[in-house]
């Protein structure tokens, strides 16, 4: 009976639900809102659901004014403009005049909502700002900083006080304004005339690579004096704004003081001593660390607020208490950077601009004041700081790069702007005028410093300073001459490498090192070590063993400079970012224990001047040689894990190849050679299946398994051979050098063949070179002519003369031969002469399988591609790749194998793989293409 009666009671409960739910449902009030399905407008502002009309705010506002800055990008302006102009342009000033957009997109009840999260990402960012200050600079130049960034800002100042009489009593008319002394606005006016946009500046020295250059250094000092003192004064005219006295005011400021002591006193020092305990200098900000930081920073910002000033500066000072240790100040930036910069500051900036309106610019004397305060702007903060740095040595031309640089408004002036908006001391007439001077003195110092202090004008200065021309650039040292005093011009060419310069990559470290390392020879002189407590007077006096100068090998590492604060943050912190670059340090411990004077330097620049950074350091270290490694994927990436699509493409991916093609295409102040890695140095798992991912650890089984096979101990045998084609052009001379040197190393052996090319095949050779454009035609046409000659009597002469001048030591480790090669001229069956190359590099290569690795060392010899390639569309589309430009239509044999003639010239099956997915050469070592500097 119990069954009977509870059956019916679940339906019943469950109907009776159903009918509340449609009952709640189709009464006037919902427990959501209505959607698109039921015809709800979305884009109508509902001031209970404010995130939908946010959203398409927000979206549109960071489009929009990404749109602006790729053009704008190209003129090298910073991302600040762009927002700003783009929130001019959404604002009543542009498409304000369309009738409705501003209704439905910035109802002014939706106004606040933007304006709330625009001030929390202002003041993130002012954190940030705070951060960027680094006192170290100023302690470091306080008296250049005081002398040139005071005179900076004094005249300015006094200007800005003298405009503020007249912008006082012509706009104080205006609506929406508090009624504040001439005093207090003189001094925000003279404020806004003279301040200085410390992170916008550090942007343009670090893409003008003045950052490390005497102009750099005094403008960056300044910079960070003129700064600070300019929130200072800022935050005095906001307190004396807000306050209902004087007195009041003197309250507020004693205030702010205290504060700022007990952030540098016992925040600080506590703040510092929990960094170290949890060990965040060294390994970086944990989630805990960032999290703590934020609630600093948002309690200061609190403080300062609720006490009568904005709440920027309590983070500002937040910021500059942040330690710089280690890079502590970069790593923290890099976590919370990318969100205020992409999200909150554009919001900020726009907002700015759509306060901004161009039409209330409509009368004769508005727009004198608008000329007046831009000539201001321009003239006193140029001359001020022009003056003041030819008083401390510099002469005219960079001191009024100094000036142009110190009159860069930026972000800081629109944040100051803002402020005065806000506080109701600006009219949004007089906003709009000072807006329009931001813009004006920011997007113009770029510009101007290229024309004041171009690079050639640098170099000439340089010169100058060490004596080496005269201001008319003639040249008081005789180059002609050595140290010695005999004629250089007579001295034979120099062929051995004592400086290198190497361009360091994660990707391809291990074998870039082996490579230096075959320059130097083992340390088997080496004494037996006494203990100190057991040396005797005998011992004691052992004269020391006298070795030769060690190879001078500088490693260059580049990194991309971005529009991120931390990447600007890290040019201006280099040294230090240097000392804990890890590829840095492994390269310092290599040459402690290889006997070779190691430097390391990491660069931080943009993608596209990698080239021409390579091609000044090398000139700057007056390398002999620039060793550069191909990358394993590539492209830019230095990441060793890749997918298997990305490690087959390696010479197909036409990034590198850009890059190499471009640093070649420059005039190279050394020789140059590309190193293809091909597993060199280390030991090869046999048992590695290439092109495949290792199995994932799932129990422990495969655990077991997977430590065995992740050990790896070094190659039993030390040896490396060398393979050396040579055909007698400029670049083989080079590489023939090149190799014997290598072979000083006793584990060195090295084979050099010479391969007579037919008359026929030697008549075919053209110098023309379209990735190599001589500078000279004539000289190319000569060069053209006399190419036969080269091939068989210069060839011929450097071959025989080396080979018979061979050291003793080298007797037994070096071998020459001569192959004279087929001409596929004379017979239209007989093969290319590539062939016979590569059969000979096959049997020489990989003699020892359990050695060190063998090297195939090329010349690039571009102008054997029309001979190698004849008859094997492979090898033609090879010399054709971007790969292939890059180096020569020879080197495609080695990493192809023979390409047998067929469709469309694609990759041979012949190409392999090495340990761990990398693209491999067909002939089992790796490469060194070699070419001969200008």
């Amino acid at each position: 009976m119990a069954t009977t009666t509870a059956t019916p009671t679940a339906p019943a409960s469950s109907t009776a639900l159903l009918s509340s739910c449609v009952a709640i449902a189709t009464n006037g009030s919902r427990a959501v809102d209505q959607g698109i399905l039921e015809h709800s407008n979305p884009s109508v502002y509902d001031p209970s659901n404010p995130i939908i009309s946010f959203i398409i705010q927000a979206v549109l506002i960071i489009v929009f004014c990404r749109l602006l800055h790729w053009p704008l990008k190209r003129l090298r302006q910073p991302r600040v403009i762009s927002e700003v102009i783009g929130g001019i342009i959404l604002g009543p000033s542009v498409m304000g005049h369309i009738p409705g957009f501003t209704k439905a997109i910035f109802p002014t009840t939706s106004i606040p909502n933007l304006n709330l999260v625009a001030n929390l990402g202002l003041v993130l960012f002012l954190f940030l700002v705070g951060l960027e200050a680094d006192f170290r600079f100023l302690v470091s130049n306080w008296k250049t900083a005081i002398s040139v960034g005071a005179a900076g800002m004094a005249l300015p100042f006094a200007c800005g006080a003298a405009i503020a009489w007249g912008l006082y009593n012509e706009f104080r008319t205006d609506s929406g304004l508090v009624p504040i002394s001439f005093g207090t606005y003189m001094l925000f006016i003279a404020v806004a005339m003279s301040i200085t946009a410390f992170p916008v500046l550090c942007r343009i020295l670090t893409e003008l690579k003045l950052l490390h250059t005497p102009v750099g250094i005094i403008v960056l000092s300044a910079g960070v004096a003129n700064d600070v003192v300019g929130w200072i004064l800022l935050a005095l005219c906001v307190a004396l704004v807000n306050a209902g006295s004087g007195l009041a005011a003197l309250y507020v400021l004693l205030i702010a003081v205290a504060w700022t002591l007990i952030l540098v006193y016992a925040v600080r020092p506590g703040f510092l001593w929990l960094l170290r305990k949890t060990g965040s200098i060294e390994n970086g900000p944990s989630q805990g660390v960032v999290a703590l930081t934020l609630g600093m920073v948002l309690t200061s910002a609190f403080f300062t607020q609720i006490i009568g000033i904005h709440a920027i500066f309590g983070a500002f000072l937040v910021g500059l208490i942040i330690p710089h240790d280690g890079g502590f100040a970069i790593k923290m930036t890099e976590k919370i950077e990318d969100l205020v910069c992409a999200l909150f500051l554009p919001l900020y900036f726009a907002y700015s601009g759509l306060s901004t309106n161009l039409g209330l610019l409509d009368s004769g004397i508005t727009w004198a004041y608008v000329v007046a305060v831009i000539a201001i702007a321009f003239i006193t903060k140029i001359s001020g700081g022009a003056i003041a740095a030819r008083l401390t040595g510099r002469v005219w031309r960079e001191s009024f790069t100094i000036g142009s640089l110190m009159s860069c408004k930026g972000l800081v002036e629109l944040i100051v702007l803002n402020i005065g908006l806000q506080a109701k001391i600006l009219s949004t007439r007089t906003f709009t005028i000072f807006v329009v001077m931001a813009l004006i003195t920011t997007f113009s110092t770029t510009p101007m410093v290229l024309a004041l202090y171009p690079a050639w004008y640098q170099t000439k200065l340089e010169a100058w300073k060490r004596g080496e021309i005269d201001w008319d650039g003639n040249r008081l040292i005789d180059d002609e001459k050595t140290e010695d005093g005999s004629d250089e011009s007579t001295k034979p060419t120099k062929t051995r490498v004592s400086r290198l310069l190497v361009h360091l990559r994660l990707d391809t470290m291990p074998g870039v090192l082996g490579l230096v390392a075959m320059f130097t020879r083992p340390n088997s002189d080496l004494p037996e070590n006494v203990h100190p407590s057991r040396k005797t007077e005998d011992t004691s006096d052992t004269a020391p063993i006298l070795r030769p100068k060690p190879l001078q090998v500088h490693g260059i590492r580049l990194k991309e400079l971005t529009e991120r604060g931390s990447s600007v943050m890290a040019v201006t912190e280099l040294e230090e970012y240097s000392q804990h670059d890890h590829v840095l340090n492994t390269f310092r411990t290599f040459g402690q224990y290889s006997n070779v004077a190691v430097r390391g330097q990491v660069l931080l620049c943009p993608p596209e001047t990698y080239a021409s950074t390579i091609n000044e350091s090398a000139s700057t270290a007056s390398s002999d040689l620039m060793l550069l490694s191909w990358s394993a994927s590539g492209s830019m990436s230095e990441n060793q894990i890749l997918p298997a699509d990305t490690v087959q493409q390696r010479f197909e991916n036409s990034t590198f190849s850009h890059f190499l093609q471009k640093t070649l295409s420059l005039s190279a102040p050394c020789n140059t050679a590309i190193f293809v890695d091909n597993g060199f140095g280390s030991r090869r798992d046999p048992n590695a299946d290439p092109g495949s991912r290792r199995h994932s650890v799932r129990n422990l089984r495969d655990l077991e398994i997977s430590a065995t096979m992740m050990t790896s101990s070094p190659p039993i045998d030390q040896s490396h051979h060398i393979f050396l084609p040579f055909f007698g052009t400029d670049d083989d001379r080079v590489a023939l050098h090149l190799v014997l040197q290598l072979a000083q190393n006793p584990a060195v052996t090295a084979t050099i063949t010479l391969f007579e090319l037919s008359e026929m095949d030697a008549d075919a050779i053209t110098v023309a070179d379209a990735a190599d454009p001589p500078a000279n035609p004539s000289k190319q046409a000569t060069a053209t002519t006399s190419v036969v000659q080269q091939t068989s009597n210069s060839a011929l002469g450097t071959f025989h003369t080396i080979r018979d001048s061979l050291p003793a030591n080298l007797t037994n480790r070096v071998v020459f031969e001569t192959i004279s090669l087929p001409s596929p001229s004379s017979s239209p069956t007989s093969d290319s002469p590539a062939v016979s190359v590569l059969a000979k590099a096959q049997s020489e290569i990989g003699r020892s399988p359990k050695n060190a690795g063998d090297l195939v060392v090329l010349g690039r010899n571009l102008s054997l591609n029309n001979i190698l390639g004849k008859g094997r569309k492979g090898a033609e589309a090879w010399s054709e790749s971007e790969a292939g430009k890059v180096l020569g239509g020879l080197a495609g044999w080695m990493i192809n194998g023979n390409p047998a003639a067929g469709e469309g010239g694609e990759r041979p099956s012949t190409a392999r793989t090495i340990s761990g997915g990398m693209k491999g050469l067909s002939v089992g070592g790796s490469l060194v293409v070699v070419r001969a500097g200008n």
